[in-house]
């Protein structure tokens, strides 16, 4: 229909057409999901409400056959809007309820606007509950302004309906339960407004006709119940009223309610058994609040049976009226069984959630005073949670750290601990496995509590607490756990002075780690075991958790005490914690500092009668080389500055001990050691002094370095000596040694450090003594090229030359392998040191001379016997010398040297050498100046020389 003719149809005409028109778009938007089709959806029907009460009001006073028309159209739709109302109730969608209310509002006012001009009993009945039910569903909505419009035509119905009369015999039932449910929506909406008043009258007239409610259908009755127990609910919620106040309200409401619905059969509608139990709890509660104790223990004790016997029985509802239940009995000061009664009643129907399970631990801490009570819920819980879950359940630590911290708390010592153990056992009869968290838990709260009396001086009571962690339930997920308590229980038992408990106790833990040692140790030294506190400390190092603060308590502990052995074991350990491959410089300090302790004590231990006195000196002198090590570490990290004082008072100490080894310690091979040290040491001192030191420290270092080479020679010797034999490697590290120690001291001496005449010639005596060390050890070893190097080195000893070439000729003359040429090199090295310093004897000089002589000539080389020529002359100057002084030149060796000259020049003569036996002859003619017929026998070789040289002389003319 065209717009334009629209406009020239009457009010009443033009007002349906819009609707017809609006109606048609809104049925079209109910099938389209799209949420902007929705809300223009309910738009339109708000407008076709609004058209619906403005035909109403246009609807003429009389009826006719057009209005007629136009009313059963209206109607007819108001009622399809209503049946959809119905199917949309059902949809899921989120604004479902404001497209029913809509749909409703729509509904009512065309099934109004269509209403007969005087309706009967049944359009009255029907409009009535129409208009009913679309007031309370836009109240439920918050649309308390449109519900109020529509409750108000509501009221005016309900006024026609009951003013009727029922002229026309209608069921009294349906009018009274149609009046019924429009007071109970009024009643609704007056409540969501907040006006009380009107709520309160509407139940009233709800409740006032006992016989008009018990003629109303089942359903309606417990529907009524349902919202008096709604708006009692509410009531207890309500923050704006004092809590007292608004519980007494509530009561009214609810014993309402609970009357409705007492009246109902249990068998008619299955809800009202539940309903029945919901109105009581509710009251019970407002009874509660309201201070009845009584009437809410009344109404609980009604309750709880049915409730038990109940399928749900565990449901959340049923719980909370067994929560109010011991709430009352609280608030009441019910006795211990009574409570724990109610506390049974609610573990048994709970299910074992962390929720419930606070709620549970909450409520038994409000119970401080009554141990026994909270101590007897604990162990219900644990074992009604064991039997319902099994040993995998979830809770039961918690449940067991809660009972752990209960019996802290309690101020019976032996009632807590044994609470604890006996749910310990619990768990483990039921072969529950603690996870390790927990575990750890359980453990930390434990201890805890036994350091809190420890810290308080009550060991024992902490020793049990300790204890109570060694328990077979934590020994699965916690192995150190029971070490560590019986570590902590003996801790305390030291502390009571009671060792041998603890030692009783220490010895149940495994023997691998490091803190049982340590205990074990504590032990043994505070009941003077010497050995066991020694051990104590080798395997505690020797554990994988050593801690090497550990022995610095040892340390300090030992020290206070008369027990050296005990401190000097642990001092030795602490230096083994240190690492010395890339020492650094305080790390090197604090070994140094340990080192010096460690030689001090020992050397202090020395001294007392029973005294190990080989394992301590072999000790000391390891100690000294490690020392050493760490010296030379500091000098080569510049660090010598740190540790100077110790270097010193080690190199002095050293050197003591070295002395007192020759001295005292008899039977020990240590001494050449010692003197070693003592050299090294104070060679660092003579390297990291930045100026020049004392001479005496150059002294002491000599004498260190001679004493040590010398030492070892004499171990050679007495090696040799013993076994007839000694390893040829030995042999010639100590020649090694020798040849060090020499050089050291030769350029020592080149260094002028040395001034004093007598320590000058010292020295040189050293070095003489080393060079005839050095071919003793040669000779053994049958290395004679360096002895002939040696020899060679004597020329320039000075003085001392002599001597050396002396005994080393003694010793190569013995030697039966000595190649010639060695003893040759070393007899003339004796003349010509000999005739240089004239420090040989002339009885010496003559024996020499004939054995280096008889060498020479054995040879028979031209050079051989013109160096044998030259000593013979040589023998000539010194018997010259000393023909008329107190020592002459032997006899013997005269006629040798006569002899031996004539035979040679003879033998000269005959090889055609004429100018080499010229000398021998002449040389032989001068020695007999010194012997006795001297003269004839001059001249017997003088002539047996002519004869010679004219025989032999012309044949080599020729």
């Amino acid at each position: 229909m065209s717009v334009r003719k629209r406009k020239n149809l009457p009010g009443l005409q033009q007002t349906f057409e819009s609707i017809k028109e609006v109606l048609l778009t809104a049925k079209s938007q109910l099938d389209d999901p799209k949420p902007s089709s929705r809300t223009s959806l309910v738009q339109n029907l708000h407008q076709i409400a609004s058209l619906g009460e403005l035909l109403s009001e246009q609807r003429p006073k009389s009826s006719d056959s057009e209005w007629t028309e136009i009313a059963d159209k209206i109607d007819q739709e108001g009622v399809s809007l209503w049946n959809i109302s119905g199917i949309v109730r059902k949809s899921p969608e989120d604004d479902g309820h404001i497209l029913v209310a809509a749909l409703r509002l729509a509904a009512f006012r065309l099934v109004e606007a269509g209403l007969e001009l005087k309706p009967g009993i049944e359009g009255l009945l029907h409009v009535l509950q129409l208009a009913s039910k679309t007031g309370a569903t836009l109240s439920e909505l918050g649309n308390h302004d449109v519900a109020a419009t529509v409750l108000a035509s509501a009221a005016k119905y309900e006024e026609l309906l009951r003013n009727s009369g029922n002229p026309d015999g209608v069921d009294g039932q349906a009018i009274a339960c149609a009046t019924v449910v429009y007071f109970s929506s009024r009643m609704e909406a007056a409540w969501r407004e907040g006006n009380q008043t009107v709520a309160e009258c509407m139940s009233q007239k709800i409740t006032e006709d006992e016989q008009r409610l018990a003629s109303l259908p089942v359903n309606v009755r417990e529907n009524i119940a349902h919202k008096f127990h709604t708006i009692g609910k509410s009531l207890l919620k309500n923050d704006g009223l004092r809590e007292g106040a608004r519980a007494e309200d509530a009561v009214i409401w609810l014993q309402k309610s609970f009357s409705v619905a007492d009246r109902l059969e249990e068998a008619a509608t299955p809800g009202i058994a539940d309903l029945k139990i919901s109105v009581l709890r509710t009251l019970a509660r407002a009874y509660f609040l309201s201070a009845a104790y009584d009437r809410a223990e009344a109404t609980l004790e009604e309750l709880v049976p049915s409730i038990d016997s109940s399928t749900s029985h565990a449901s959340s509802e049923y719980q909370e009226l067994r929560w109010l239940r011991l709430a009352t009995l609280k608030r009441r000061k019910a006795g211990e069984s009574a409570l724990l009664d109610a506390f049974r009643s609610i573990i048994d129907h709970m299910e074992f959630t962390e929720t419930n399970i606070t709620d549970v631990l909450q409520d038994l801490r409000t119970l401080t005073h009554q141990h026994n009570l909270v101590t007897a819920v604990y162990q219900h819980c644990l074992q009604r949670v064991l039997r319902l879950q099994g040993p995998g359940s979830d809770h039961v630590a918690r449940l067991l750290l809660a009972m752990i911290f209960h019996c802290g708390k309690d101020e019976d010592h032996g009632r807590a601990l044994q609470t604890i153990d006996t749910a310990f056992t619990c768990l483990c009869d039921a072969e529950f496995e603690l996870p390790n968290i927990p575990t750890a838990a359980c453990l930390t709260l434990l201890w805890q509590y036994g350091d809190r009396h420890y810290h308080a001086k009550r060991w024992s009571e902490a020793a049990d607490w300790f204890l109570a962690g060694s328990h077979q339930l934590f020994k699965v997920n916690s192995p150190t756990a029971y070490s560590k308590c019986h570590r902590k229980a003996a801790l305390c038992y030291i502390e009571q002075r009671e060792f041998a408990r603890a030692s009783t106790v220490i010895r149940r833990c495994p023997t691998t780690e490091a803190t049982t040692h340590y205990v074990t140790f504590l032990t043994a030294f505070h009941q003077g075991l010497e050995d066991e506190a020694i051990k104590a400390i080798q395997d505690m190092v020797k554990a994988r958790d050593f801690d090497r603060k550990m022995l610095l308590l040892a340390t300090q502990i030992s020290h206070q005490s008369e027990m050296k052995p005990v401190l000097l074991s642990v001092l030795e350990a602490l230096l083994n914690t240190l690492t010395f491959g890339n020492a650094k410089g305080e790390a090197i300090e604090e070994a140094m500092s340990l080192i010096r302790c460690i030689i001090r004590l020992s050397l202090k231990i020395l001294d007392e009668p029973t005294a190990n006195r080989g394992s301590l000196i072999t000790n000391v002198v390891k100690h000294f080389h490690t020392a050493k090590v760490l010296t030379e570490e500091a000098c080569s990290q510049k660090a010598m500055s740190l540790i100077t004082k110790d270097v010193s008072w080690l190199w002095r100490t050293a050197y003591n001990s070295a002395i007192r080894a020759c001295t005292e310690w008899e039977g020990t091979e240590q001494a050449p050691d010692l003197f070693d040290i003592a050299r090294d040491l104070l060679e660092a001192c003579c390297q990291a002094s930045p100026v020049d030191v004392d001479v005496e420290i150059y002294i002491h270092l000599i004498n260190a370095s001679f004493s040590a080479v010398s030492g070892r020679v004499f171990q050679a010797r007495d090696t040799t000596a013993s076994s007839g034999s000694i390893d040829p490697d030995r042999l010639r590290g100590i020649t090694a040694e020798v040849k060090s120690c020499k050089d050291k001291l030769v350029e020592l001496s080149g260094r002028n450090k040395i001034t004093q005449p007598s320590d000058v010639q010292r020295v040189e005596y050293f070095v003489h003594t080393l060079r005839v060390f050095e071919v003793e050890l040669l000779a053994q070893l049958k290395e004679w090229d360096h002895v002939s190097q040696i020899i060679g080195e004597v020329t320039n000893s000075g003085a001392f030359s002599v001597g050396t070439y002396e005994a080393i000729a003694d010793i190569l003359w013995v030697e039966k392998e000595c190649p010639i040429n060695v003893l040759y090199s070393s007899l003339e090295a004796i003349l010509r040191a000999s005739l240089g310093h004239n420090s040989l004897s002339v009885e010496k000089f003559a024996r020499w001379l004939r054995a280096i002589c008889t060498i020479i000539l054995a040879r028979n080389t031209p050079e051989d016997r013109a160096k044998a020529i030259g000593y013979v002359e040589q023998a000539l100057a010194v018997m010259e010398e000393t023909h008329e002084g107190d020592e002459s030149y032997p006899m013997d060796e005269r006629y040798w040297l006569l002899g031996t000259s004539y035979n040679t020049g003879a033998e000269c003569l005959h090889a055609s050498m004429l100018d080499e036996a010229k000398r021998w002859f002449e040389a032989s003619t001068v020695i007999c100046k010194f012997v006795p017929e001297g003269k004839d026998r001059a001249e017997k070789i003088s002539e047996t020389y002519m004869y010679l040289l004219e025989r032999y002389g012309s044949k080599s003319a020729v």
